[in-house]
């Protein structure tokens, strides 16, 4: 199936939006010659240099430049010393914002994913951001302020998720506002991180 990548115009808009968006919106990322794609069920919103959990809370430095714009590029930064994670810019130039992408549920490349996950089970592949760049090859020496729509990494266009399916929670692994309820997840999917969601809950 051919699937377009997602327009800039798609990420310069609110946040939220954004994050809510993605869901269903599939990640590609090709490296070395081999494509691994994984259909988004759960994001976060990053909102600003107001939101204390935002990176581009310390300002304009040379770790945010790319928070800052243009939209659709890639953020990917590093954390514990050890793991890379992955985001979309959003908003207009120089409104500094992102979206998380958390977890994928896998639909290509998965022996790939399978390899650089050093046999984990396939459940594990991709549920949680560090757990998907390694998957997928994500790095920020390769994909940091990558276009999102015209370079290896990208986002396409997928199957849109409707209300029922999707739960707002409160962003998770974070401790700066962390009960703002910025966390979009596809509730009946096995890839999401953390504890899945019955359809009964919000």
């Amino acid at each position: 199936m051919t699937r377009r990548p997602l327009p800039a115009a798609f990420y310069a808009r609110q946040t939220e939006l954004v994050a809510r968006e993605l869901l269903g919106a599939v990640l590609e990322c090709t490296v070395n010659g081999t494509r691994c794609r994984g259909r988004i069920v759960e994001t976060e919103a990053y909102t600003g240099e107001e939101d204390l959990a935002c990176h581009a809370a310390a300002g304009r430095t040379a770790r945010t430049e790319v928070l800052y714009g243009p939209a659709g590029r890639a953020y990917v930064y590093f954390i514990y010393g050890m793991h890379w994670c992955v985001n979309a810019v959003t908003r207009r130039a120089g409104m500094p914002s992102a979206v998380l992408i958390r977890a994928v549920e896998p639909l290509e490349g998965i022996e790939a994913m399978r390899r650089r996950r050093h046999g984990r089970p396939d459940r594990e592949l991709t549920n949680g951001p560090a757990k998907l760049c390694e998957a997928f090859g994500i790095t920020g020496p390769r994909h940091h302020g990558a276009s999102l729509i015209s370079s290896p990494l990208r986002i396409l266009e997928g199957e849109p998720v409707r209300d029922e399916d999707v739960a707002v929670t409160p962003r998770i692994g974070i401790v700066k506002a962390a009960s703002d309820p910025l966390r979009w997840i596809v509730r009946s999917s096995a890839f999401v991180s953390g504890r899945r969601l019955r359809r009964d809950e919000t």
